[in-house]
């Protein structure tokens, strides 16, 4: 049985090996057509993407939009907290809190919040008179509506063995002024001009009162600080694309004037960016907003654009030059558009998938609608007006013209008899040409170093064991860090750093973090308060917080005045007739709902509120709360929920915020493995993956190690990190698995110098780029950074040192292509034998 099933799949073997070859011979022929196609018509496809652009660029000027609402583009937009906000509203509206603080309302509306602080050392409650006076100097304000006020004291030392907690000294104070909008659009632009001078009070205030420190905050400061990493980003943006530029057009260069591509490599770049523009044009014109998280899209396009532009370069050197220029460019977009077709669509993929219902952060979804339309125009602009560019750049070179000047390269005769400098600016390269490099393309730098250096060194068997090494230690510490992740629902991450958001939120992280935010904590169905089991419960339930309750001061009342109430009629009466009667407890009136069926009261909902002991990580504390009190509502007796307004940013943060990679990633998993028997060999997909995965847990463990939290900025960067590790692992894996030398060695080290070049002219460029951002002063830029930063050096490492020693230890084995090979040599000798017999008389001729 064994003997008959060997034929069976060795002939199965066979016939998914020809498929493969098929399909990828006419992919390959598809692109050769295409480019014979650009070659024969570069005007039009010149013209086309030019006229594209120039029409959406307008549009870009004309409706342009920024998103104000930060909420929806940061906070889940499907969440519990959403609802138990909903909730809250229809049992409490807003209008029956204008006496209650802000921790009372369901959402921030509009406000002014200010931080007092006095100097080291001092006791904010000795210079209560300049407290007040900011106080009234606020209330008499021009063009505000009515306030009401929340105030809190931070750095509190008590009484020493006071047992009633009596405040000895307190550092700072917090004071919140709240407006009565009511949600009209006329009301609310009365309020943000409110706020403006709010602002600007606090700053003139400051320079009167140089023994306090008044950090300020206003509702709009938050979007506005958002928003100000755009305009700080603006001008590093500008610089880092003249440094992509130059980056460009000196990798591109040579010695050789006629074979040198610098124009080419700064025309690539140009590409990328007219692709860009054109993709934002299309994102306004259907009604999109910008926001600062769109930040990383030019980045993002051009590292991949870039990486397309510099393999057609590779693509270009590695033609035949005695071919005419358009067969030469058909050559071209055969070598390369097949892989660089492959990865856009991956690309598309990933962040299409991004894109989808499944992703519950409206930034992440505007992101990733947004670079899809980019990577499908970069795709265009490349095959189209690229293309175009190498068309008339391979005409000039063949008719001998300078690379640079654009004037006709003069004969060697005529170069003798000019001076050194002359002949140095129109060297063609030919007399430069070593007997080793019969090829004067071979001359470019970049493609010497690596074939006459950098490959001897890297497979060096005394290099390998320090290369196994360096990987130990590098998959050790992204392990390690991977261990540490943390979600980044703090919203200070997307801010501009030296912002009056950020002062203010460090400040008040540092002397008002002892307690958490004031929990509401909504009874939503009739509950009998009367009786005793109820009573305990509610106590079970606030047990460990501090409360404000009117639960709890209206039994602390009936034991003071010794009144019983054992039945529902008892209960209600005195609580409506005697205890909301009292001005001391009159404020609880907004937080009981009473309902009146014939002559019997009810109450069919209530709240009270809760404050948690917390240390300096409020916010962790603060959700693992939440995770803690939520069950809680399904298994008691009691129904309730438990809501803040901060509650809408950190709920289920963590896993809205990893979904969009997770489902990335399976993507690409998915589609590697589906293609493992549609491409030319299945071992190039597995070492795809292995090398995907460690670039991206690389990235994932030394950002967090670097301190950098799971927010949508980091979460897009990861995303990206997936298609970068694939743009620049595929080609080099691919060429090796494919490699007929008779070593692995000798066909890692034929890999690297096919796509070495364009690998390390791509990630040079893109370092380079990124270098600006480091000196914006924002969270979100600085954060950006970081990410990009791992993700190049990651791919780098592996492309040029992991890999190339990996490769050299690891299937595909290359004994097979050597036994052919000899096979082929044997069956030659012995034809050659057979015909030196034959004719003894012409062995010269043989």
């Amino acid at each position: 049985m064994c003997f008959l099933s060997r034929p069976g799949a060795s002939a199965s073997w066979s016939w998914w090996r020809m498929l493969r070859q098929v399909i990828h011979r006419g992919l390959q022929s598809f692109c050769y057509k295409l480019g014979l196609f650009v070659s024969r018509h570069p005007v039009f496809f010149l013209t086309v993407p030019a006229v594209l652009t120039i029409i959406f660029g307008f549009s870009l000027l004309n409706r342009f939009q920024s998103e104000r609402d930060l909420e929806t583009l940061v906070a889940p937009s499907h969440s519990l907290a959403k609802i138990e906000r909903s909730l809250a509203s229809s049992l409490f509206p807003l209008e029956q809190s204008k006496s209650q603080l802000y921790s009372d309302l369901h959402t921030p509306g509009r406000y002014g919040r200010v931080i007092l602080l006095s100097k080291p050392g001092g006791n904010i409650l000795h210079q209560a008179d300049v407290v007040l006076q900011i106080h009234r100097a606020v209330l008499e304000m021009k063009d505000g509506r009515s306030s009401f006020i929340g105030h809190q004291l931070g750095g509190v030392m008590e009484v020493p063995n006071s047992k009633d907690q009596r405040v000895k000294s307190a550092r700072a104070i917090q004071i919140t002024y709240y407006l009565q909008t009511y949600g009209s659009v006329a009301q609310g632009l009365i309020g943000e001009k409110w706020e403006n001078e709010f602002c600007k009070l606090m700053r003139k205030l400051q320079l009167d009162h140089r023994d306090l420190q008044l950090y300020s905050l206003a509702s709009f400061s938050l979007w506005k600080d958002f928003h100000k990493s755009s305009l700080l980003a603006k001008g590093k943006i500008l610089v880092s694309l003249m440094l992509i530029l130059l980056t460009a057009m000196l990798s591109s260069s040579m010695k050789d004037c006629l074979r040198g591509k610098p124009f080419l490599g700064l025309l690539g770049v140009f590409t990328i960016c007219i692709s860009n523009v054109t993709a934002a044009g299309i994102f306004f014109i259907t009604d999109g907003k910008y926001n600062s998280t769109l930040l990383g899209v030019p980045f993002f396009a051009m590292g991949h654009g870039i990486k397309g532009v510099f393999e057609l370069l590779s693509g270009w050197r590695r033609t035949r030059e005695n071919l005419p220029f358009k067969d030469r460019v058909a050559d071209t977009y055969s070598d390369v558009m097949v892989s660089y077709t492959m990865t856009s669509s991956l690309y598309f993929i990933t962040f299409g998938m991004g894109a989808s219902p499944f992703t519950n952060i409206e930034a992440v979804k505007v992101f990733c609608q947004n670079i899809c339309v980019s990577i499908l125009l970069n795709y265009f602009y490349i095959f189209s007006f690229f293309g175009s560019c190498l068309v008339f750049a391979g005409q000039l070179e063949q008719n001998r013209y300078h690379s640079i000047f654009c004037c006709k390269i003069p004969s060697a005769e005529y170069l003798e008899r000019k001076p050194m400098w002359f002949q140095t600016m129109m060297n063609d390269g030919h007399q430069h040409t070593s007997h080793h490099e019969t090829d004067p393309y071979q001359n470019h730098f970049i493609q010497h170093f690596l074939r006459e250096h950098y490959n001897e060194w890297i497979t060096n068997i005394y290099v390998k064991p320090f290369v196994v090494i360096l990987y130990l230690i590098y998959a050790s510490f992204s392990f390690m860090g991977c261990l540490q992740i943390n979600d980044g629902a703090n919203i200070i991450n997307l801010l501009a750093s030296e912002s009056p958001s950020v002062s203010y939120a460090l400040i008040q992280q540092k002397y008002f973090s002892n307690y958490s935010p004031v929990i509401g904590f909504y009874i939503y169905e009739p509950l009998e308060y009367w009786n005793g089991t109820v009573q305990e419960d509610l106590k079970t339930l606030s047990h460990g917080f501090n409360t404000v309750s009117w639960i709890e001061q209206y039994y602390q009342y009936l034991r003071v005045g010794n009144i019983s109430t054992t039945n529902k009629s008892d209960f209600i009466s005195i609580l409506q007739s005697s205890f909301l009667k009292k001005s001391e407890f009159q404020h609880f009136k907004n937080d009981i709902i009473f309902s009146k069926a014939g002559d019997e009261n009810n109450i069919i909902a209530s709240r009270m509120y809760l404050v948690a002991r917390t240390s300096e990580n409020t916010q962790k504390e603060v959700v693992e709360l939440l995770k803690k009190l939520r069950p809680l509502s399904l298994i008691q007796s009691i129904k309730f929920i438990v809501f803040n307004p901060t509650f809408v940013f950190m709920d289920h943060y963590g896993l809205s915020v990893t979904m969009p990679v997770l489902i990335s990633g399976f993507g690409i998993l998915l589609v590697l493995i589906l293609t493992f028997f549609l491409v030319i060999h299945p071992l190039g997909n597995f070492w795809l993956i292995l090398s995907v995965t460690s670039i991206e847990l690389g990235v994932l463990g030394l950002m967090t190690l670097w301190n950098v939290d799971m927010d949508c900025i980091s979460i897009l960067c990861l995303i990206y990190t997936l298609n970068f590790a694939i743009d620049h692992c595929a080609p080099l894996l691919y060429t090796f698995v494919l490699a007929t030398e008779h070593t692995r060695t000798q066909c890692i080290k034929n890999s690297l110098q096919e796509h070495g070049t364009a690998i390390l002219q791509n990630i040079t460029s893109f370092l380079i780029g990124l270098v600006p951002l480091l000196f914006v002063p924002s969270n979100l830029t600085f954060t950006l950074f970081k990410c990009l930063l791992l993700t190049s050096s990651c791919t780098l490492l592996h492309c040029f040192v992991i890999l190339p020693v990996f490769l050299t230890f690891f299937p595909p084995s290359k004994k097979h292509h050597k036994k052919k090979k000899r096979a082929k040599r044997k069956e030659r000798e012995e034809i050659e034998c057979i015909e030196i017999q034959e004719n003894r008389d012409h062995i010269t001729a043989v």
